[in-house]
């Protein structure tokens, strides 16, 4: 029933948007109107829209937590609250179908049908007062079509906030992300030596996870997945920056216009492609070729995973990236410079290096920046590619590991948020997000500094 609702008041909305733009548009055939007949459509719509829906989510909130009290009181003789709080969730559960579990307690199912009672009440309730709310607005939204009314400052001033309010949630959601990494990473210092971590050499958290094995300095050394992290991509890089930056080139500077239009969606049809293909890409077709390859040099030197067929394939997969904002960071150029040195007698290669290069050298960075974040941050190509192996070597035809797949690893399943083994997943997300931090600033500094600024 919630959905039709707000199903209902969408549909409302639009018409509001429709019958106050036509009485808008009747009204500017008579007198010059303030602002533009959609101006009064989009503002009757909002006005409409808004105090509705803010409406539902309010009550759908309040409804919750009354009706979770109510049922509560069905599972008063236990005194244990995570108990009662899975009978309560089972109540859920059970009415809404998707559990057919009966609980062995003498208050279930009449708690189950005082929760179907208040829930269907409340939701006959909420659609009655929704849609009165909602067609009341609209009637008000129609008196507010006239000529002096100024529906456009009000618009623009509505979408100045949302705006606002959009920049303040990010940096707020930013906020959370590294506050809720560093109170688990403070938490998992506390078990183990952070020195040890961020120096050891041996990385099983598997095995710690007995009392005398929790300060055990080797289970935690991070060295081994932090250099498996660092080799795959190097690898990738090595494999995407080359293709994705003279395939840049190529399109913007020497390719016909043909071409252009049909080689770079092309390209970019790889963006597109789910990282689960790669990895079947990469077991199915890369993993043989390089064995093979292998076997001819010295039979059996390579396994079927290993960083360089998981470092390929990641190559492969960032080269759209590359191509992609390269390609629109050198025709971003102006014109005029590189008409001017062509002029000047220069060749197209020349002008390339010595012109369009230096003034886009700011977006190539930006590219190349967000390739290597694409490539520490994938998964699923290193788990069918390069194995969970935290092995400590920078020879590319061995088996690693990095940080992404221990973390999956790490944090699937049920499991304990106060163990050290599970804490560790959140100890090398951060690590991983202050190096990536690192990164960016060294980056953006030798882009400040090299960067050439035209006019």
């Amino acid at each position: 029933m919630t959905t039709i609702t707000y199903l209902a008041i969408f549909a409302l909305a639009v018409y509001s948007f429709i019958i106050n733009k036509s009485r808008a548009v009747s009204l500017a055939k008579f007198s010059n109107l303030h602002s533009q007949p959609y101006y009064h459509g989009i503002y009757s719509a909002v006005f409409m829209f808004l105090p509705a829906i803010t409406l539902l989510i309010l009550w759908t909130s309040i409804q919750n937590i009354l009706t979770n009290l109510s049922i509560k009181d069905y599972f008063g003789d236990i005194n244990d609250p995570g108990l009662v709080k899975f009978y309560i969730n089972s109540v859920i559960d059970y009415s809404s179908g998707v559990s057919t579990r009966v609980i062995e307690h003498s208050g279930f199912l009449p708690a189950v049908e005082r929760y179907s009672s208040l829930t269907y009440t409340n939701s006959i309730l909420k659609i009655i007062v929704a849609i009165g709310l909602s067609v009341t607005l609209l009637r008000l939204s129609m008196k507010t079509v006239t000529v002096e009314f100024k529906a456009r400052e009000y618009v623009e001033r509505l979408f100045v906030m949302l705006m606002k309010l959009s920049s303040i949630m990010a940096i707020v959601v930013t906020v959370g992300i590294v506050l809720s990494l560093l109170f688990e990473t403070l938490r998992f210092f506390s078990m183990i030596n952070i020195f040890d971590f961020l120096f050891g050499l041996q990385w099983s958290p598997q095995t710690a996870i007995r009392a005398d094995q929790v300060a055990s300095s080797g289970s935690f050394g991070a060295i081994p997945v932090f250099v498996g992290t660092i080799l795959i991509s190097l690898i990738a890089m090595l494999v995407a920056v080359p293709i994705g930056l003279y395939s840049a080139i190529y399109l913007s500077q020497y390719a016909p216009y043909k071409v252009r239009t049909f080689a770079k969606p092309i390209i970019e049809i790889l963006a597109g492609i789910p990282t689960v293909v790669y990895g079947f890409f990469a077991v199915i077709t890369v993993a043989p070729f390089f064995r093979d390859l292998g076997d001819k040099i010295a039979p059996g030197a390579l396994s079927g995973e290993s960083a360089i067929i998981a470092g390929t394939v990641m190559g492969i997969m960032i080269i759209p990236f590359i191509t992609s904002l390269t390609d629109d960071a050198m025709n971003a150029v102006p014109s005029s410079l590189k008409e001017g040195s062509l002029a000047m007698g220069a060749t197209v290669s020349e002008t390339t290096k010595q012109v369009i290069i230096p003034a886009s050298f700011h977006g190539i960075v930006a590219s190349f920046l967000l390739a290597f974040s694409r490539a520490i941050g994938e998964t699923m190509i290193v788990v069918m590619a390069a194995g969970f192996a935290a092995n400590l070597t920078l020879n590319p035809f061995e088996s690693v590991t990095t940080v992404t797949v221990q973390i999956v690893g790490l944090l699937t399943g049920d499991q304990e948020f106060d163990s050290a083994k599970t804490l560790s997943a959140f100890a090398l997300a951060f690590v991983l997000f202050f190096l990536t931090l690192i990164l960016n600033v060294i980056a953006l500094n030798m882009v400040k500094k090299y960067r050439e600024l035209y006019e």
